[in-house]
């Protein structure tokens, strides 16, 4: 078997081809490229610049309700010639597993939407240099920053190619331009930390840098001089970066596995109240440029928009196939997989609607209260939804920002926490996940 390298759809077709020769009663196969550059400086001096290529293939076969996966870095004759062999060998020897098996026809993408998830133009090194650059200077520019951990900036450009045996064949690629720093402010013990980052697929999307380095700066400065609290029970309210966090144990909590398995607080909650009435959260894979954006899934089924938490009610699972199938139901078009394992249920851009009320209002009536722009520790029980997470940010006095805090912990139950959780109107899309800040009272608040 010969493949030409730079042809994906070539070298897909001839390894299924070969692994149904092999005696393969389905395959699936898999072709990813890749291609990073980043450079980062610190304190004034570039300390890095790297680049790196790379190409992967993985190959998934079934013989009968035994299957098994191998990947190669090696597209040499031989080595393209000797994998399906070597899938075949290991599948014979594989438990049965009577929910592994490729995507129905019915469900494979037959359309590709078109997304805008590349830029075309790939910046220089020089521009990379730049960016990081500018982005410490002004982080440093920051009356009261003292030192720096270092500005980055990166691009990276990626490329999917999905076949399947059963006639399947879809490609998209995506980029992504970011830029970040961290600084830190005062001295010996009293120093604190922050920092700013953004992404974006395309260039002209992506924040300027200064704009990135002047708020690390004071974001940092807003830190200085911190109290830790008293034990008490308050309205916490989140930053929408720390909000995104919720988002993220709720779609762990949803996923098609975890169900499957019953080790879900969320197991029973299909077609009830999780959240207030209201509340909207959605995950949108064909969101143009959007980070996590997708044309198919990771099995080739088509996705679509779809809303997960509709006026408060849980509507639906994440499901790949193997899920669904467990679960007997059909997948969502939630599978996401890399080259040397098997496909797993996962989010695409998911976000929280926002409510009606600017976050001042959301936090005018809140007399002492907590708010969150950092969580340490990772305090989630996904079983019971125990949640408890070390926290710092700034308390709330009479409904304005008084002063930081830090050594402190908040607690909960994640089912609790979801149905009081109000949403303020500052949505912004800026990363995989987005929230806009967001309220829950009645949270236990740990502190000296």
């Amino acid at each position: 078997m010969t493949a030409p390298k730079k042809d994906p759809q070539a070298i897909l077709s001839a390894t299924l081809e070969a692994a149904r020769k092999a005696g393969a009663d389905a395959a699936d196969a898999l072709f990813v490229e890749g291609i990073s550059s980043s450079v980062s400086y610190r304190l004034g001096k570039l300390e890095d610049v790297e680049r790196a290529e790379s190409s992967d293939l993985g190959l998934r076969v079934f013989v009968g309700n035994r299957v098994a996966i191998v990947s190669s870095t090696d597209f040499s004759a031989d080595a393209l010639a000797a994998l399906p062999a070597r899938a075949l060998e290991m599948a014979r020897l594989a438990p049965e597993d009577k929910f592994a098996g490729l995507a129905p026809e019915d469900r494979l993408a037959r359309a590709i939407p078109m997304l805008d998830l590349e830029d075309r133009a790939e910046p220089a090194a020089e521009t990379l240099i730049e960016r990081a650059r500018t982005v410490e200077a002004a982080a440093l520019a920051v009356k009261g920053v003292t030192n720096s951990e270092g500005g980055g900036a990166s691009f990276s450009r990626s490329a999917v190619a999905l076949a399947t045996s059963t006639g399947f064949y879809g490609r998209y690629a995506g980029t992504s331009h970011s830029i970040g720093v961290a600084v830190l402010a005062g001295e010996g013990t009293a120093m604190e930390r922050d920092y700013d980052h953004a992404s974006a697929r395309h260039a002209g999307d992506l924040r300027a840098a200064e704009e990135i380095g002047c708020s690390a700066g004071e974001k940092t400065m807003r830190r200085l001089n911190p109290r830790s609290m008293k034990s008490q029970s308050v309205p916490v309210v989140f930053h929408p970066d720390e909000a995104a966090g919720l988002l993220g144990h709720f779609a762990g909590a949803i996923s098609g596995a975890a169900i499957a398995r019953g080790v879900s607080f969320l197991k029973d909650k299909m077609g009830f109240g999780v959240f207030a009435p209201g509340i909207s959260i959605i995950d949108d894979p064909h969101r143009v440029r959007g980070l996590r954006s997708k044309p198919f899934d990771g099995e080739g089924v088509a996705n679509v928009r779809r809303t997960l938490i509709e006026d408060g009610k849980l509507t639906s699972w994440l499901l790949d196939c193997a899920s669904a199938r467990q679960l007997g139901l059909e997948t969502t078009g939630h599978a996401a997989r890399g080259t040397g394992g098997p496909p797993s249920p996962s989010i695409t851009n998911l976000y929280l609607e926002a409510g009606k009320l600017p976050v001042r209002e959301l936090i005018a009536d809140i007399k002492q209260g907590f708010y969150v722009t950092e969580l340490m520790g990772m305090g989630v029980n996904g079983v019971t939804g125990n949640y408890s997470r070390g926290a710092a940010g700034f308390w709330i006095e009479n409904g304005e920002i008084a002063f930081p805090v830090s050594e402190v912990t908040i607690a909960g139950n994640l089912i609790d926490m979801y149905a009081r959780l109000t949403p303020a109107s500052d949505l912004e899309f800026r990363h995989g996940t987005n929230a806009p800040t967001v309220r829950i009272d009645g949270m236990t608040l740990a502190g000296a």
